[in-house]
């Protein structure tokens, strides 16, 4: 994928027109087997411009943790919040991301005015919200918050794999690589994985312990 840097086009005219504290709302973890989805809200300082902010998944991982340093560092306000599998597996990944990225933006302080969202709705808010096609491309804030959420999440694997390294979470964070799928085959799902979640490629038997989902 290429890195495009984010623009503040859209947060510089929101505030043009009255709203002070704009803020970017993005998640990651939707697509994983294993651990949360977690939710970045981030309101960028007007006046402090972050060179390189950009889709997170543009940006290499050592780059990540530094940009992830200087965001949390100069922005106004910034929250994270995450949906843990057990979440996952009663309410749906839908459902529990729109849970994560309403927490994250209702633990800002201040408030933001409005939320730039990656493509979502979130519900329930008590602020104007838009949504934003392709937002983590496009808009700073949104980019910024994918970063936070991103370099969160990926922190939280590696600790997850020192406790339990059957799996190699520091590697694929949970996503279903070819070896994660192989160590799943062969120990089961762990607590840190989503029952209802199963790949195509069926390497657990319906009437294993380690997943009575059915296959996707």
């Amino acid at each position: 994928m290429i890195r495009v840097p984010a623009m503040r086009t859209l947060e510089n005219a929101l505030r043009r027109v009255g709203f002070v504290y704009v803020a970017g709302v993005d998640e990651v973890g939707r697509g994983c087997l294993a651990g949360p989805v977690v939710a970045a809200a981030v309101v960028l300082h007007p006046d402090k411009h972050i060179p390189g902010v950009s889709d997170s998944k543009t940006v290499p991982a050592n780059e990540r943790e530094r940009l992830h340093d200087r965001i949390v560092r100069d922005a106004i306000a910034w929250a994270v919040a995450s949906a843990d599998p057990t979440e996952i597996d009663q309410i749906n990944i839908h459902q529990a991301s729109l849970r994560a990225m309403q927490r994250a933006i209702l633990a800002l302080a201040p408030l933001p005015d409005i939320v730039l969202i990656d493509a979502f709705r979130v519900p329930d808010l008590p602020m104007a919200q838009r949504g934003v096609p392709h937002g983590d491309r496009r808009c700073s804030a949104i980019a910024a918050a994918s970063i936070v959420a991103k370099v969160t999440r990926d922190r939280f694997m590696r600790d997850l794999h020192a406790r339990d390294p059957r799996y190699g979470f520091d590697r694929h964070k949970g996503y279903a690589t070819s070896d994660h799928l192989d160590a799943v085959a062969r120990f089961g799902y762990s607590d840190a994985h989503r029952r209802s979640f199963r790949p195509r490629r069926c390497l657990i038997p319906l009437t294993s312990r380690a997943c009575t989902a059915r296959c996707v």
